[in-house]
């Protein structure tokens, strides 16, 4: 019944009839799903891109930056090391404290940066901790810096204070040598000396008699008299005389016990006396005996104050 209402009046059949195209269709719908496929596909591919892209670049720069700071710790210890050899005099406590810091610092940052698998995040901290090692350094080396300044300033002044005292010395020397000299000279200018002396062989009567004898059998003692010489250097008062008495023979008469010094030398006298000097040009009378006395000359010297009054002789027959 339906081919009879798709003929025509004719009988035949309409060829020019539209019908519905599903197969076509549907070979639409798979290529724009194909076409949204590659897209996501390209656009995770671009995103991947991008994401290693930025993480490989990421990864060299840490890489830069973890050399960078290696090398810059490197200056660091190298410099630190320097400042040490230069074994600066007067090193406190608190700059040794501050070097074992700045090496144990070193040595934290050098075990951080060898880690692999060190973030960004801890490169951020290491990089501030050597900037802060850096400042910590150049800290001491200024320092260090001016101890040295500061001992040198002190050792030019030693060596200055050390040619003052050595320039003192001298002239103390030369100054004790003069006073030396001029005492010496004073000494030996201020010593007594005799303006007259004159030596008898006296004889004694029984009434006490005094004569004037040659004869050595009839001498009883020698007679020693002297006169001083004015001095205005010597001061007035007792004056202690040393008497060396020497026989015919050249024999000194006197005890091994009695001895003086005479421009440091030691000597034996005969006898000593004390004389009162007034610097009024007295004279004094020295009496000397011995049992038996010898024909010849007797010599009779005369001291004080370490040096010789003076001298004289007597012939005896």
């Amino acid at each position: 019944m339906y081919k009879e209402q798709n003929k025509d009046k004719g009988g035949a059949l309409d060829t020019n009839k539209k019908y519905p195209e599903e197969p076509s269709k549907k070979s639409n719908s798979k290529i724009y799903f194909f076409i949204i496929a590659i897209a996501a596909l390209l656009a995770t591919n671009v995103y991947f891109y991008v994401k290693f892209k930025s993480s490989g670049e990421k990864l060299y720069t840490m890489a830069i930056q973890k050399q960078d700071l290696q090398i810059e710790i490197d200056r660091i210890e190298a410099e630190l090391d320097n400042l040490v050899a230069q074994k600066v005099v007067g090193v406190d406590s608190t700059m040794q404290a501050s070097e074992i810091r700045a090496r144990e610092s070193i040595s934290s940052l050098r075990t951080k940066l060898e880690n692999q698998t060190i973030s960004e995040e801890d490169m951020q901290v290491a990089t501030r901790e050597v900037a802060r090692l850096k400042g910590d350094v150049s800290t001491l080396r200024l320092a260090l810096n001016e101890l040295k300044i500061r001992n040198e300033i002190l050792q030019r002044e030693n060596q200055t204070l050390t040619r003052q005292v050595s320039t003192t010395d001298k002239k103390v020397t030369a100054l004790s040598q003069e006073n030396t000299e001029l005492k010496g000279k004073v000494n030996v200018a201020s010593a007594l000396k005799v303006s007259n002396i004159q030596v008898n062989g006296i004889s004694i009567s029984k009434k006490g008699k005094i004569e004037t004898e040659s004869r050595t059998r009839r001498i009883d003692q020698l007679q020693i008299l002297f006169s001083v010489a004015d001095n205005v250097l010597t001061p007035k008062g007792n004056k202690e005389v040393f008497v060396r008495v020497i026989d015919p023979s050249g024999n000194l008469f006197g005890d091994a016990n009695n001895m003086f010094y005479v421009h440091g030398e030691k000597l034996q006298y005969t006898f000593k006396e004390t004389i009162s000097f007034t610097n009024n040009g007295e004279e004094y009378q020295f009496l000397w005996s011995q049992d038996k006395f010898k024909k010849g000359a007797y010599t009779v010297l005369l001291y004080n104050e370490n040096a010789i009054m003076g001298r004289a002789s007597v012939v005896l027959r």
